[in-house]
């Protein structure tokens, strides 16, 4: 059985927009990120563990607010208190983490099929997420996430880099093609390449 990821028919190739007479270096990027795992890992109120004292591939889970730990392969986002997103393109993360999380002290939650995730990158990506995004866009540093809305859609946002900034955004599965839509349509402004 193959998965079919959220959007895997969706999702187009080529230049797109206000491409004319520009570089494509200076084009947005959109991609759909595949091949990812996500867990979200709940530790319970009353688990006597530190957290302190666990690591998931060197990573410490970040205590504060819009933090982001991450590594080449794993990234581990804050997401609401005692709540983290770990994110990893290493298939075998769920057993280092059962591993290191006893189910005494945690919840850990497979939700890797149930989100699409897009990535653009560009010198106008923040621009274009400011489009339908309440929060302030610009806050935003390397390592840092967001959990807000685009456009009416709940999403989460995760900045990877900001030369140029690239930005990972999560949406449930069921929003994925009007979530892709929105974003696309955003970026025509400024031209874009689907990759």
């Amino acid at each position: 059985m193959t998965a079919i990821t959220a959007l895997e028919n969706i999702h187009k190739k080529g230049i797109f927009g206000d491409h004319q007479e520009k570089h494509e270096n200076e084009l947005l990027k959109i991609s759909e990120v595949k091949g990812l795992t996500i867990l979200q890992v709940v530790k319970y109120k009353k688990a006597e563990i530190e957290l302190e004292n666990i690591k998931i591939e060197g990573l410490i889970f970040p205590k504060e607010n819009s933090t982001v730990i991450s590594n080449n392969e794993t990234r581990i986002l804050w997401s609401a208190p005692r709540t983290w997103l770990i994110v990893s393109t290493n298939e075998k993360i769920v057993d280092k983490i059962k591993k290191n999380c006893s189910p005494k002290d945690f919840a850990i939650t497979d939700i890797s099929h149930s989100r699409a995730v897009i990535q653009i990158n560009g010198h106008h990506a923040r621009e274009v997420l400011k489009k339908g995004c309440p929060i302030n866009i610009n806050e935003l540093k390397k390592n840092s996430c967001a959990g807000t809305v685009f456009q009416g859609i709940t999403i989460l946002v995760d900045c990877l880099n900001t030369d140029p900034d690239t930005f990972n955004l999560f949406a449930l599965r069921s929003f994925g093609e009007s979530f892709y839509h929105h974003i696309s349509d955003s970026a025509l402004e400024f031209g874009y390449v689907g990759i």
